[in-house]
């Protein structure tokens, strides 16, 4: 393990008029900004890639300003693992290597099933705040067993997971407003299958919706974590332009008061 070298907090673009709040939550690794400690809860991200090269188009939106978590901030889609996720049916698992170190990985009570969540998460994540779906048809009619799934279930389209692959892992520090054990996953514009026509997705947490080059990304109002994430991206597109399942993955997270970073 090292510790993390680079601590820019507020990277390029930053509005003058953000609240104290969304300024402490945009520094999310070296803030100071203190609630009563909880555990992080599973969460999965995803990172759309249009192009190829070191410098492709991703999808980032902003989050709403009313959000108690990084407020008009700049993020990729994403979220908490829903209690149902682990459930659901998949055209395709993850790659057994992803699967595998997922599984190897997760804290306390490890199952396959909360694995493979982690993919259906950021899938149903994407549906919920840009309209998109990442699946394929259904070759026999997919039945959702929960709410949020419905929108497939009446498009009739079935998530696959085998295209996902893993980029980048961190926990939030102990003491913020939120915690989750953030799992970065990655994924090749191809993989849309269809795509709501009002070019957002129904839960509104995500507004002015972009494609945008990976170097502009950076220059976005971002948390600490995805400018990070997108540093390593990038290396990681230089090295291994395929994101070969097999390649180890940074994972970043608080001890004592030293930011580390681990590889997985």
């Amino acid at each position: 393990m090292k510790k993390m070298d680079d601590q820019r907090s507020t990277p390029g673009l930053l509005k003058g008029n953000m609240s104290r709040d969304a300024m402490e939550e945009a520094a999310a690794m070296d803030g100071s900004k203190r609630s009563p400690n909880m555990p992080p809860k599973d969460a999965a991200t995803l990172i759309i890639l249009d192009g190829e090269g070191d410098n492709p188009k991703l999808l980032m939106g902003r989050r709403h300003e009313n959000h108690k978590f990084m407020p008009g901030l700049f993020v990729f889609p994403g979220g908490k693992v829903d209690r149902y996720d682990g459930s659901v049916r998949a055209q395709t698992e993850l790659d057994p290597t992803t699967q595998d170190k997922i599984f190897g990985n997760l804290r306390r009570k490890p199952t396959r099933r909360r694995a493979r969540a982690l993919g259906l998460a950021c899938i149903r994540e994407t549906y919920e705040e840009a309209g998109l779906f990442l699946g394929t048809r259904a070759v026999r009619d997919f039945k959702a067993r929960h709410d949020d799934w419905k929108a497939f279930e009446a498009h009739n389209i079935t998530p696959t997971l085998d295209p996902l692959r893993l980029i980048a892992r961190a926990i939030t520090p102990p003491g913020r407003t939120r915690r989750f054990d953030a799992w970065f996953f990655a994924t090749k514009k191809d993989h849309i299958f269809h795509a709501l026509p009002e070019g957002t997705g129904p839960s509104g947490e995500l507004q002015e919706l972009h494609w945008i080059t990976l170097n502009d990304a950076k220059y976005l109002e971002l948390p600490v974590i995805t400018l990070t994430v997108l540093d390593e991206l990038q290396k990681r597109l230089r090295d291994d332009p395929q994101l070969s399942p097999s390649k180890a993955m940074p994972f970043f997270y608080l001890k004592g008061k030293t930011f580390l970073r681990d590889m997985i």
